[in-house]
């Protein structure tokens, strides 16, 4: 390796550096994933329950059952967009890890593609985790006296 070489080295290390931070905010966001996708397959199993008591009980109590179920259908709706969102979020900084690279490789500013789609992935995790939280309120309004 000789003094012309310098020069690259500090850009690879350069864009490595640059490709770290949003690397972690990937790591976050595989959590989050993971939450919600726990939350989902409970949402499911409940659901499952509920529909397998509605088929055995009597009219009054399938009317009881029907109107939990409805919420437990948006429940499924909302976390099933969180996880979309978020998802959607773990794309984007992706993109931004990848073009981050290149830039610092390439020795050009492609900052104009960077942070629109920076703000754009932090505007979807802020979505999903909205709808996470609406997801939780649901729930715990489903059953209110275990919770206050």
């Amino acid at each position: 390796m000789g003094l012309t070489d310098a020069p690259a080295v500090a850009g690879l290390s350069r864009a490595i550096q640059l490709s770290v931070a949003p690397v972690f905010l990937l790591t976050g966001i595989g959590g989050l994933l993971s939450t919600f996708t726990a939350r989902l397959s409970r949402i499911i199993d409940r659901t499952r329950l509920l529909q397998e008591a509605m088929e055995q009980g009597n009219i009054a109590q399938a009317k009881r059952l029907k109107q939990i179920l409805v919420l437990q259908r948006r429940r499924l709706f909302l976390i099933n967009r969180a996880i979309l969102c978020a998802t959607f979020t773990a794309l984007l900084v992706s993109g931004v890890v990848g073009v981050l690279f290149i830039s610092a490789v390439a020795a050009v500013d492609l900052a104009a593609i960077v942070v629109p789609v920076f703000v754009l992935a932090m505007a979807s995790l802020i979505l999903a985790l909205l709808l996470f939280l609406l997801e939780v309120q649901l729930a715990i309004s489903q059953n209110p006296r275990r919770y206050y």
